[in-house]
């Protein structure tokens, strides 16, 4: 393995992207973003490549996500460019995923979370194994979650997607599958023998149809983990999380009072009042709209996350750079927080501003 911090190999007219940074969990940098974004590009119009496959090195994360760490050391420095120009590659990578047209399937061996949530769910073939770690933890931090989040976590049954926005609740393994993120489930050990069978397919490694069968082959060659009991839970999420604000979730989860509304609310109230007010709005307005629309949403989002009055910069602060420390919210609570402070997130931004996406044809057309 190379030095680089994205490793990109063909091998039987499949494409392999392997993320190369374990020391940091793989988190993404815009280094990465842009190594990946140029190959996709590459392989977008390459009639070779038939199917790409994403991967990890390290054994631990897929990808924890983007490295919020660096963006945010600038802003503490009153500089805004290097997060607004990390935010804008980085959705305009999650739409070429989205839009390749070779299937890409990603295998989620470790701790997947946000940005990596990005480059993964928003393709065709997510792949959960034991070491799936899963989460969207941005409330947690004065984010929100973005990356097309508003889109593919709307897609998910009942309100489980606001459940999983509002709460940065982690999913192990199994339950990533149940809760309708990961595509399929196989072992992780059964991952090699799986793409050597992949690259057996040769070109009709870029049907679409042909390697879903041959994940549901390997699934059922070996008997599927028990139910975890995440579905269990349906109604509860369902019942609370269906509220017209988040304050209603918020009333619903008190006066539930079962042991489970009881933790899920300390697990609301450890993050931003501001990012959950953003979070609800951004889902709700998210329903039914395409991914396009979607992330130029979340590149008005994330610009004024960076330039404007956010918790952003103090989340990363207190949890990822100070470590430990209780961050200070703008708001003590979602009832503090006015709806024109809301309203400023979603405002335009100017038009030269604004995220610009073209499809994968387009763009590597345009790169010819």
């Amino acid at each position: 393995m190379t030095d680089s911090e994205v490793v990109f190999e063909s091998s039987k007219r499949l494409g392999y992207a392997t993320l190369n940074r374990p020391k940091a969990l793989n988190s993404l940098n815009l280094n990465m973003v842009s190594l990946m974004r140029d190959q996709y590009l590459t392989w977008a119009g390459n009639v070779d490549i038939k199917c790409i496959v994403l991967k990890a090195t390290g054994g631990k994360a897929f990808c924890a996500g983007g490295d919020v760490k660096a963006v945010v050391q600038d802003m503490l420095e009153s500089k805004f460019d290097y997060g607004i120009r990390f935010f804008q590659e980085e959705y305009a990578l999650d739409h070429l995923v989205a839009t390749m047209p070779q299937p890409q399937v990603a295998l989620l061996d470790g701790i997947t979370m946000g940005g990596g949530a990005g480059i993964s769910i928003n393709g065709t073939f997510r792949v959960a194994t034991e070491k799936t770690l899963f989460a969207m933890p941005e409330c947690g931090i004065g984010l929100y979650p973005d990356v097309g989040a508003a889109h593919f976590l709307n897609q998910l049954p009942g309100h489980m997607g606001m459940y999983l926005a509002l709460t940065g609740t982690r999913l192990k393994g199994v339950q990533v599958k149940e809760a309708g993120l990961a595509t399929h489930y196989l072992a992780s050990h059964q991952l090699p023998s799986f793409l050597q069978e992949l690259e057996g397919l040769g070109s009709k490694a870029g049907s679409s149809e042909a390697v879903r069968q041959l994940l549901s082959e390997h699934e059922g060659k070996e008997s599927q983990p028990e139910p975890s009991g995440l579905l269990d839970l349906r109604e509860g999420i369902d019942t609370c999380f269906a509220g017209s604000s988040c304050q209603a979730i918020y009333t619903a989860l008190q006066e539930r009072g079962d042991s489970w509304s009881q933790d899920t609310l300390k697990a609301l109230h450890k993050g931003s009042p501001l990012s959950q007010r953003v979070s609800f709005r951004a889902l709700r307005q998210g329903v039914g709209r395409s991914l396009p629309d979607i992330l130029r949403t979340d590149f008005r989002l994330s610009h004024r996350m960076v330039s404007g009055p956010s918790d952003f910069a103090e989340g990363v602060r207190a949890l990822l750079i100070d470590k430990g420390n209780t961050p200070a919210w703008r708001h003590s609570s979602v009832d503090q927080v006015r709806d024109q402070d809301v309203d400023l997130f979603f405002s335009p931004l100017s038009p030269e501003e604004e995220l610009q996406l073209a499809d994968s044809s387009a763009q590597a057309h345009a790169k010819l």
